[in-house]
């Protein structure tokens, strides 16, 4: 899961002032890269890591003083050190990482409500920071070109490039310079959203799996004891019918994943056909291939349809062949390719 989502839940309920503390720029290795989010409370308490745990003490320590001077800093932590004299602390990271503390308070928080409420309606925004002056606020875009937030100068042609020109859930977060000046910029993504047809009994650790994974999941079926929150309690959304009704609901687009996983065959059948068109991010058959085969009048699966759905990792009950549809998943969001065998 993408941490800027832990973090924006936890400054949504927070009922005091706190800081964002952001990777902007990683020299070397690391445990985590430039875009990971960590929240830190009035209290110190915090949500979210930006390493392994040896920089969250420092890091929030430093943030009650930016709250307090609602001043926006910059720190950095070399992580070379292999003995107990750096900040590395013997973990051998072999890399310095560079962490912007944004100071959240009441006059700015209605900013980042709104960077939530967008990602909440599946927006993609683009935010832009200033490094070289911390007293201006970040600029932010949304893909339906609504800007917002409290920066007040005139966006770069770059800043719509990077938010109009990126495909989804590509883009890297991090330092750049334009017109001589050093900006940090973020994609923030929406939850990439799962549909999984079929609500047997294998359905639920599919469900969890690609929850914690950080992908939104909503689950169809037309029996109602299983398309219901007591039998997958995991799912975000539910829509109860048969394929015909359910699918028009469903407005599927190109950022959609969908895993058929009905255990019928007529009723997989009818949900190729509906789906087969769709410009879809992934669609994936439960099931043998040659099972999945005879779903097509052609008889042959195409080779946009992942069959047998999941990477091939020898999987075996519902528990693995969750594990294995999940990381399939990820692989296509992260655009990575899978040898399939």
């Amino acid at each position: 899961m993408e941490s800027y989502y832990a973090a924006l839940n936890a400054m949504a309920a927070a009922p005091n002032d706190g800081v964002f503390a952001i990777t902007i720029d990683v020299e070397g290795s690391a445990y985590q890269k430039e875009g990971t989010w960590m929240w830190i409370g009035a209290d110190g308490k915090t949500t979210g890591l930006l390493s392994g745990g040896c920089l969250e003490e420092a890091v929030a320590a430093h943030a009650i003083e930016v709250l307090s001077s609602r001043q926006a800093a910059a720190l950095s932590f070399d992580l070379r050190a292999e003995d107990d004299g750096g900040w590395g602390q013997g973990s051998g990271c072999d890399g310095v990482i560079h962490v912007w503390l944004e100071p959240v308070t009441n006059e700015t928080k209605p900013d980042w409500l709104t960077l939530k409420q967008r990602l909440d309606r599946g927006e993609h925004v683009l935010m832009v920071r200033s490094i070289v002056y911390p007293d201006e606020r970040p600029f932010f875009q949304s893909e339906t070109g609504e800007q917002f937030g409290g920066c007040r100068r005139t966006p770069h042609r770059e800043w719509r490039e990077w938010l109009h020109k990126t495909p989804f859930y590509q883009g890297r977060s991090g330092l750049y310079e334009v017109d001589g000046e050093t900006f940090y910029v973020q994609h923030f993504w929406p939850k990439p959203r799962l549909v999984v047809f079929g609500a047997g009994s294998d359905a639920p650790p599919l469900v969890s799996a690609a929850k914690a994974a950080g992908f939104s999941v909503t689950v169809s079926d037309w029996r109602p004891a299983f398309c219901h929150p007591s039998h997958v309690p995991d799912a975000d959304a539910f829509v109860m019918g048969f394929p015909h009704e359910t699918v028009p609901r469903l407005r599927l687009n190109e950022r959609d994943f969908v895993v058929i996983m009905t255990h019928q065959f007529e009723r997989d059948r009818e949900l190729v056909s509906l789906l087969a068109d769709m410009p879809l991010a992934y669609l994936g058959v439960l099931g043998p291939r040659r099972r999945t085969d005879r779903l097509f009048p052609s008889g042959s699966t195409p080779p946009f349809v992942r069959s047998p759905a999941g990477l091939s990792i020898g999987a075996r009950g519902p528990y693995e062949i969750a594990v294995s549809i999940t990381a399939e998943l990820i692989s296509v969001l992260r655009r990575r390719s899978t040898e399939r065998v």
